[in-house]
């Protein structure tokens, strides 16, 4: 049994972790959030110590260690923008840090982590559960044995509805959540770059705070891309139904079907690190690279080879 520490234990993706350190038979010590709204812990660890100041759970933590009682990992689920001083703080502390992604906001941040895991003996994992995914991992296979000039052609869509809350929370502030591109679309970035290779164009069409389109020519694919929490740009039948999000992702036209199957990839990534595998810092670097240049980009508009949501 491992014992685990939580940062960020009020927000939206932290019962994820929770069930996975409880589902991998583990054990978290303590939380900490600024928030006190995590009933949801009761559910899971209602030993576990609790902490609305990072101060004080860093004293907590501190203490553990001095007595033998160190933690083995630091799960991270806080703001985008603490990640990176949260995982330090795990280090720090002689823990392992599993990190929900991005992993951070800027890519020269991957070279102080990595330098930290060389001085302290710990490593940093990111949680990328969509290379857990079986239909992902069907489709990689079958990218493998393509034929050797052979490109793709891709359609990537994602609208997930959000309220006025939203632009007043941290996730609506650029410089703390990275902006659209990173607060939403970082995993699909991963997942397309992990599938079909390095990236070797990058074209921004629009960027604004609620939407962002673009195009990506990777080494095996051609990609269109659209990303939006305008509950307007859903597709009419869509928002007829009474539903709020939208995913596609076409290959050559080909609807890739992986709507189910979510459940338990965080468990499946907790399980993956526990066994000796997961996806370290510099596996996430090409992806946190191609989210900034969309972030610092000067958007073309409706140019080149654009996604068709844009004529809407």
């Amino acid at each position: 049994m491992k014992d685990f520490l939580l940062l960020g234990g009020a927000g939206f993706v932290a019962p994820r972790h929770m069930r996975a350190i409880k589902d991998t038979g583990n054990r978290l010590v303590a939380a900490l959030d600024p928030n006190d709204s995590v009933g949801i812990i009761d559910s899971y660890f209602p030993e576990a110590a609790f902490f609305v100041e990072f101060e004080r759970f860093d004293r907590h933590v501190d203490k553990l260690r001095r007595k033998g009682s160190k933690v083995d990992y630091a799960s991270i689920c806080s703001p985008n923008y603490l990640h990176d001083a949260h995982i330090r703080f795990a280090l720090r502390s002689q823990a392992h840090a599993i990190c929900e992604k991005p992993l951070v906001l800027n890519p020269w941040n991957i070279d102080g982590l990595e330098e930290m895991e060389r001085e302290t003996g710990k490593n940093v994992y990111n949680i990328l559960q969509l290379r857990l995914h079986p239909s992902i991992i069907e489709l990689k296979k079958k990218v493998e044995m393509r034929p050797k000039e052979k490109k793709y052609d891709v359609d990537l869509t994602y609208i997930t509805s959000r309220g006025r809350w939203y632009f007043t929370s941290w996730k609506g502030d650029v410089h703390k959540s990275g902006g659209i591109a990173t607060n939403i679309g970082i995993h699909f970035f991963d997942m397309l770059i992990w599938i079909f290779g390095p990236i070797q164009k990058n074209v921004v069409n629009l960027l604004e705070a609620d939407k962002a389109s673009g195009f990506l020519e990777l080494e095996n694919a051609r990609v269109r891309w659209f990303l939006s929490v305008d509950d307007k740009m859903l597709p009419k039948e869509v928002a007829d139904a009474g539903q709020r999000t939208f995913r596609s992702i076409t290959v050559e036209g080909e609807e890739l079907e992986f709507s189910g199957g979510f459940t338990d990839l965080h468990t499946l990534s907790y399980k993956d690190v526990l066994t000796g595998g997961g996806f370290r810092a510099s596996e996430a670097r090409p992806s946190i690279e191609t989210v900034y240049t969309i972030r610092n980009a000067e958007p073309v508009g409706l140019k080149g080879d654009y996604h068709p949501f844009l004529k809407r």
